[in-house]
């Protein structure tokens, strides 16, 4: 690692520690040239499967676009930011534990259900009316019935 100070190459480690509940590693180092000490954090780079959509078609995974979905059925709710990016840090968590390298758009569209469903259930009725597109008033209230029916 380059030190940021002087720009040498040749740096040590004189501390490391797990922090954000064991998923990054922060290093105190020190530069062997200008003796300055700074801190790195290190993550493992796990990449997110790549989205197939309904018409076949293939893209990124993307965060943001996954952060506005939710954001949109949780607006004007009673959700904390908190609790908002532990879901979306959950969701991606899980999609990389899949150890796919594709994964279907719907796959992913039941997974945000599944955590809207546990945050706020006014929520997870909105974003089921989009996303599996409820065409009248009787699909709305048959999820409903099912919300309630089922256990936790």
């Amino acid at each position: 690692m380059h030190c940021p100070f002087c720009s040498a190459e040749d740096t040590k480690v004189i501390d490391s520690r797990l922090v954000a509940e064991g998923d990054q590693v922060r290093r105190r180092r020190e530069c062997l040239s200008c003796h300055e000490r700074f801190t790195t954090y290190e993550t493992a780079e796990l990449l997110l499967p790549r989205v197939i959509k309904q018409d076949g078609t293939r893209e990124p995974f993307d965060e943001e676009k996954l952060r506005a979905g939710i954001l949109r059925a949780l607006e004007k709710r009673p959700v904390s930011m908190e609790d908002i990016e532990s879901s979306i840090s959950q969701l991606k968590h899980a999609l990389q534990a899949t150890g796919e390298r594709e994964i279907p758009a719907l796959m992913i569209g039941e997974k945000v259900m599944e955590q809207l469903r546990a945050l706020d259930e006014v929520a997870y009725v909105r974003f089921a009316s989009v996303y599996r597109r409820f065409k009248d008033l009787n699909e709305f209230r048959e999820e409903i019935d099912r919300l309630e029916n089922q256990p936790g």
